[in-house]
């Protein structure tokens, strides 16, 4: 058992773990993300603590799904595009899409976290982890720019603040020739909630910079191309997978442009 301890932001990259794995558990999985699951078992934390159940194991759970869709479609026309998973946390996108080796995957994140993933997940061709804040930008020189970049990041922006954020896009804009950024976003109303975020709340994290409209992002160099409310996140196929009460909650806040705004899922091109 590997021994964990992450501070504020950190331990919320354990929520998620947790959701996935939890919903890995389901007899018809939304994800399935049974490396999720391999690697709660071997991590020695109480991550019922961090208050993720088996219905917030599915908004986890669908995020993942569509974020994993747009990246994974993308991907199947630039096979040999550069990958940079901001933020990676303990997710084991990489494994979930298997990129072919031509594509040249890299994950950034603290470095205990680096660590932590060194220590429960397998080396693979074409695979990169590197330890460092998203913020400190010198973990950008690691990366080559000669080709075209998927950018992903998922629960991210959000701890960002609109400062340090629009600096990041930025120098990704300025560092690949061109590519594709997918992230989620909460709304302003969304970081205000905050204090109703279980996950939040218990690890001690705070949240920062709301996106209301994705177009504003198009000032530091991006082009919107799609954007999914949290109530589109879902297509037929996941839907049908979801609990009753949960397609009830996702039914009802469709009715409230608010509520449906408060989480989003978007891409753009650069």
């Amino acid at each position: 058992m590997e021994k964990v301890h992450f501070t504020e932001e950190k331990a919320t990259n354990l929520g998620t773990l947790y959701g996935r794995a939890l919903d890995a558990r389901r007899e018809d999985p939304i994800l399935g993300d049974t490396a999720a699951d391999e690697a709660v078992k071997k991590i020695d934390y109480d991550f019922r603590k961090l208050g993720v159940n088996e219905n917030s194991a599915v908004s986890v759970a669908i995020r993942a799904r569509a974020i994993d869709e747009m990246a994974a479609k993308w991907l199947a026309e630039h096979p040999d595009a550069i990958v940079v998973h901001l933020g990676c946390g303990m997710d084991t996108r990489v494994y979930r899409l298997d990129p072919p080796p031509s594509v040249a995957w890299f994950d950034v994140d603290y470095p205990e976290v680096i660590d932590i993933r060194g220590r429960i997940y397998p080396e693979r061709p074409g695979y990169t982890a590197i330890g460092s804040s998203v913020t400190d930008f010198g973990w950008l020189d690691q990366v080559p720019g000669d080709r075209e970049a998927l950018v992903v990041a998922e629960g991210l922006t959000m701890y960002l603040t609109a400062e340090s954020g629009t600096e990041l896009v930025r120098r990704l804009v300025g560092k690949f020739r061109s590519g594709r950024v997918v992230a989620d976003f909460f709304s302003s109303l969304g970081v205000r909630a905050q204090v109703v975020n279980p996950v939040v709340r218990r690890s001690g994290a705070t949240l920062h910079w709301g996106i209301d409209d994705p177009h504003e992002l198009e000032r530091y160099g991006l082009r919107l191309v799609s954007c999914l409310d949290a109530t589109d996140w879902a297509n037929d196929e996941t839907l049908a997978k979801i609990p009753t009460a949960s397609r009830l909650a996702l039914r009802a806040s469709a009715l409230f442009p608010m509520i449906r705004k408060m989480g989003r899922i978007a891409e753009w091109d650069f």
